[in-house]
């Protein structure tokens, strides 16, 4: 499933291939997040158009609403939102233990939907049998997901179900087409993250992601954290570190070995007008963008920096045209693409300290 490539030599950042069904995805690889089926604003073909390879999908959302009938009726989700590349979705954890009123036991959750207040259970045995239906290339472990901050005995009796849950996730999984990631828990408690770690590989997964992280807690713990982690995790198989999409931290954690990432960081932001370039993010609303014939990023070689000036872009929001957060979205995905390219260039030609050092100054601004 997971080959590695190439490896920096003097950080931990390498390059890889992950071999799916619908195709080969070179890592470090971010996923736009397509939670309904659809990375806001855009169209499956303009996500091939950037050249990803591998985008991410909700379990729980999708469940919900068309349902599960609907898209079995597709032969899947690629089928039904015309997506012929990598897929991976998560387990709706996450989702699920944000809603208000959920009822958690060792069987399951019970909840209400936030859609029609109608009630249902989710299972380490539903959340696969969902995404197999849904039919990703990758489908992750039904865990529970803590917030920020938590008590140490919570964080505990939350890691230990998770691991309890993955064992269950593991033998309801019947698809071979399909990849199960087993989820590190644990909160911010480092020996209870390696103990999670440590119970996942007992029970054996192709790749493992990194859970309940950047959801509030300190940047540097965030990096402590994966730092105790990277040196512990098997070296033949994908670190997925879940919702993140910050170029400094893409960065930071690809120099520390991690392989693939996702978020909803690039269109949610530009949604309010804020776009991402080499020199660090601007807000294309500011007036001072009101006469700038410069395009968003003059080092940026997407249709939208091709085609159109800030001022444009800026007159767009200013009077609400939904065009401009299409652009905005476009350019954000296209820039976080390009970088995890860049990436992968200089890891393999063994420059990624100076690659590394170079960008992040000019993020900077």
């Amino acid at each position: 499933m997971f080959r590695i490539i190439s490896q920096d030599k003097k950080t931990e950042a390498r390059t890889g291939e992950i071999a799916t069904t619908h195709g080969k995805i070179l890592t470090p690889a971010f996923m736009p997040v397509a939670t309904m089926g659809a990375a806001k604003t855009l169209s499956s073909e303009e996500l091939e158009e950037m050249d990803y390879k591998l985008i991410l999908a909700n379990a729980f959302h999708l469940y919900l609403k068309p349902g599960l009938k609907i898209i079995k009726k597709f032969g899947g989700l690629h089928n039904f939102m015309n997506w012929n590349q990598g897929l991976l979705t998560d387990s709706g954890g996450y989702q699920i233990f944000s809603l208000k009123n959920t009822k958690v036991t060792e069987e399951g959750v019970n909840f209400r939907s936030s859609l029609d207040g109608s009630s249902h259970f989710f299972s380490p045995e539903v959340s696969i049998k969902v995404q197999e239906i849904l039919g990703a290339d990758i489908i992750m472990a039904f865990d529970e997901c803590l917030g920020y901050p938590v008590e140490c005995k919570r964080a505990k009796e939350s890691m230990e179900r998770s691991m309890r849950w993955a064992i269950r996730s593991k033998k309801a999984h019947r698809n071979n087409k399909q990849f199960l990631f087993g989820i590190v828990q644990g909160s911010t408690d480092k020996d209870l993250r390696r103990t999670s770690l440590e119970r996942l590989e007992e029970i054996g997964f192709p790749g493992y992601g990194i859970g309940s992280l950047s959801i509030g807690e300190p940047e540097e713990m965030m990096f402590e954290i994966v730092d105790s982690l990277i040196p512990l995790m098997p070296e033949n198989k994908p670190r997925y570190l879940m919702g993140l999409g910050k170029p400094s931290q893409l960065l930071e954690m690809i120099k520390k070995g991690v392989d693939l990432f996702d978020s909803s960081f690039p269109t949610r932001i530009a949604r309010n007008g804020s776009c991402l370039t080499h020199q660090g993010k601007i807000i294309i609303r500011d007036s001072k963008f009101k006469n700038d014939t410069a395009p968003i990023d003059e080092n940026c070689s997407c249709p939208v920096c091709r085609n159109y000036t800030r001022a444009y872009i800026r007159h767009l929001f200013n009077v609400g045209e939904v065009l401009a957060l299409r652009l905005a979205s476009y350019h954000n995905l296209f820039y976080l693409n390009h970088l995890t390219k860049e990436a992968r260039k200089a890891i393999a030609e063994n420059n990624f300290s100076s690659f590394y050092s170079l960008t992040k100054e000019a993020l900077k601004g």
